[in-house]
């Protein structure tokens, strides 16, 4: 449609507008209500991070054979056990791991994995099978089958990945509620908005655009509101990832009805002279999750809330001739919270004798069981109505 039908249809069509039923219940959590309200915060570190550089084999004769020139030094990590390790970027992880407070998931994957960043990435979205091609995100079908309403999953972003998006309700995008907010108040923005009917909502073409508007505009206009309640004190990095968790401890100290957050980490895709630049991230999330996790906790907030960090797939044991390592399998996930059920190492180590056909750890997790877990004990939903099958509860929440 063009933009002047577009406008000539939204100014001067009649009918009964449907804002005020929009922004009924924009009310904010009270102090009371917020007291076991869980939250989860899912984080992707993009490119597919090295997990055997994160959490480290360090006794294992193996991964320092196959990794002559990257392997990390007993120098450059921090102890977890006589044959486990921290990466050294990742002391304040280690710290947490010390309070009881980090559980680490290990081979973490799924049955024919692909190598690919964005086929990869959208398996893990949308939670399908490796030759399922879905068009939502397991978090869109949440908001589907639990939600009223779109701001009830926010991803810190300009954009709205595919795990966010539903059949019949999309998550928010928003990387600065003020933006947002002003963006949805311009003039063509707000024509449309008081003026489209129910008659146009019902439109098989355009029902769809009209209603993510009205939703976009009222979701909006109660995150802008509701995230003036707090401002936090904590010093947070300066960098943007940290900036985007700074934004979601606003919200949910502010006490956004929003259940499940989501942020990304780029740049773990190291081919190439792998160290310097997995250490450089490596050491902003670190120090990103400490600020997050100290604001939480000043404010009673830590143990309502959930953080899960993944890579869509983990790299090859082996390194490459270019002092990196290319696209693997099986990976380690973290989950951080002051209410685990089983903090520590939950799972085996990756059995580095025993690789697939191409040199990958093995998976013994399905990720689709995390997700699960989530789901049942977590946000305490029916995971069969998300995932469309049934995965194992693990025990880790």
């Amino acid at each position: 449609m063009k933009r002047r039908d577009f406008l000539k249809q939204s100014v001067f069509a009649s009918g009964m507008t449907l804002i005020p039923s929009f922004l009924k219940g924009m009310e904010f959590l009270s102090p009371q209500q917020l007291s076991g309200y869980k939250n989860v915060i899912i984080i992707q570190l993009s490119g597919g991070n090295d997990g055997l550089n994160s959490i480290i084999p360090i006794s294992n004769d193996i991964y320092h054979n196959l990794r002559p020139s990257i392997a990390k030094k007993q120098t450059q990590t921090l102890k977890i056990t006589n044959d486990l390790a921290f990466n050294d970027n990742l002391k304040v992880i280690k710290e947490l791991y010390d309070q009881g407070q980090v559980s680490i998931i290990n081979n973490v994957g799924y049955p024919n994995p692909n190598r690919s960043h964005f086929r990869s990435t959208d398996i893990w979205q949308t939670a399908s099978d490796t030759n399922q091609y879905l068009h939502t995100g397991w978090i869109g079908r949440y908001l589907d089958s639990n939600c009223q309403n779109p701001y009830q999953a926010v991803e810190v972003d300009n954009s709205l990945s595919l795990a966010m998006k539903g059949n019949q309700m999309n998550g928010i995008a928003v990387s600065d509620p003020n933006q947002l907010y002003k963006t949805t108040r311009e003039p063509f923005f707000k024509n449309i908005v008081a003026n489209t009917t129910k008659e146009m909502l019902d439109e098989d073409n355009q029902g769809y655009l009209y209603k993510t508007m009205l939703e976009t505009y009222s979701s909006a206009s109660y995150i802008h509101e509701t995230s003036k309640i707090y401002t936090t004190t904590t010093e947070y990095p300066q960098h943007p990832f940290a900036k985007n968790l700074k934004t979601i401890a606003d919200f949910i100290i502010s006490g956004l009805k929003t259940r499940v957050y989501y942020s990304s980490l780029g740049g773990f895709d190291s081919h190439v002279n792998q160290l310097n630049s997995q250490d450089r991230l490596l050491k902003v999330y670190s120090e990103a999750i400490g600020a997050l996790v100290s604001d939480l906790k000043k404010n009673n907030r830590f143990n309502d809330t959930l953080i899960l960090t993944f890579s869509e797939f983990g790299r090859r044991v082996k390194q490459n001739g270019s002092r990196g390592t290319d696209h693997g399998a099986a990976n380690n996930v973290t989950a951080i919270s002051g209410s685990l059920k089983k903090a520590g190492i939950y799972n085996e180590l990756p059995d580095l004798s025993n690789l697939d056909d191409n040199g990958d750890i093995k998976y013994t997790v399905d990720f689709r069981s995390i997700y699960a877990t989530i789901l049942n004990n977590w946000l305490e939903v029916d995971s069969h109505d998300v995932l469309n099958s049934d995965f194992k509860n693990l025990e880790f929440i």
